[in-house]
């Protein structure tokens, strides 16, 4: 039987069509041998659901449509985990949502027709349900479906549950409201061009209730809170075999932390070293962190902050 669900996820769910090369990355004109592909569970939220079941934490999925081909991979690959996807909606003349992803080490290009399906002006997500958040004790919402993700906002706030989001600007509610905003490289490029990241960080902590994070890939982190000053830590040095999903396993741990209402410098330590497993082996769907594993990686690896 099924365990209750702790945590509501809600946002992208794709089918992810991926290839890692076998000799580096694609040159124009040149044959590339593929040394391995796979179809997989993807997406922020669907990456998410992974990593947290494989953390031992049972998890309610909702977001974008599932499709005749995506849907049959993900019920089967979920059927013997901790991860209800009955909230998703099932998309009956459409083979579902997927990108295509080519990986080679530290370099990796993802495909897809996300700008098409946004211009059509059409909703292909589900309109989250009070009764798929009710009872749970954390959740991470998506920032990328407008009215709906700000509804599962709103039913987290009346009912006290705390919840991460990612890549939302200082001025979203998202970001205001959050237990924890994690904001990328290319959030701050495309929202705060020219910016040192000290100043996107002062920006983003001024309108913050919680804890903002900063990741800059194999830079420094930054995090804080309103009123602090701010603080850095280093990420976790590991073999990288495939960066597909590292942002969404740090936001995976970034959940485990508030659900487990970890500290500040905890939850960061924590969320890092999740993402340094995950980027030490290919695919991450199939090897996702363990939680002894992120834990011997807090003890034994990486620098202090």
């Amino acid at each position: 039987m099924q365990q209750k669900a702790e945590v509501y996820l809600f946002g992208q769910v794709l089918g992810t069509h991926s290839f890692l090369l076998k000799d580096g990355y694609l040159q124009p004109d040149e044959y590339a041998e593929i040394k391995a592909q796979y179809f997989l569970p993807g997406g922020e939220t669907g990456t998410a659901a992974t990593v947290l079941d494989s953390l031992g934490v049972a998890v309610c999925v909702d977001g974008t449509w599932i499709g005749t081909e995506v849907a049959p991979m993900l019920q089967a690959f979920y059927r013997d985990r901790q991860v209800d996807l009955s909230p998703l909606q099932l998309w009956e003349d459409d083979p579902g949502v997927m990108d295509y992803v080519v990986i080679a080490g530290l370099v990796r290009s993802p495909m897809g027709r996300f700008q098409t399906l946004f211009s059509t002006g059409k909703r292909w997500w589900s309109v989250p349900q009070e009764q798929d958040i009710a009872d749970c004790k954390a959740a991470a919402i998506d920032p990328f479906f407008g009215e709906e993700s700000l509804l599962a906002m709103e039913m987290c706030r009346q009912r006290r549950i705390p919840y991460v989001t990612i890549d939302s600007p200082h001025d979203s509610p998202l970001h205001q409201h959050a237990a924890v905003n994690v904001v990328s490289k290319e959030c701050t490029a495309e929202h705060y061009a020219g910016l040192e990241p000290e100043t996107v960080m002062e920006r983003l902590m001024e309108t913050a209730e919680g804890l903002t994070i900063l990741t800059q890939g194999g830079g420094d982190m930054l995090y804080g809170r309103k009123g602090e000053a701010i603080r850095r830590m280093k990420p976790f040095t590991v073999e990288v075999k495939s960066t597909l999903g590292a942002g969404d396993t740090f936001k995976a741990g970034c959940v485990y932390g508030v659900l487990h209402r970890m500290p500040d410098e905890e939850l960061v330590r924590f969320a890092s070293a999740c993402s340094a497993v995950a980027i030490s082996r290919f695919p991450l769907p199939l090897y996702p962190p363990k939680l002894e594993e992120v834990l011997l990686l807090m003890k034994t690896g990486g620098e202090e902050p």
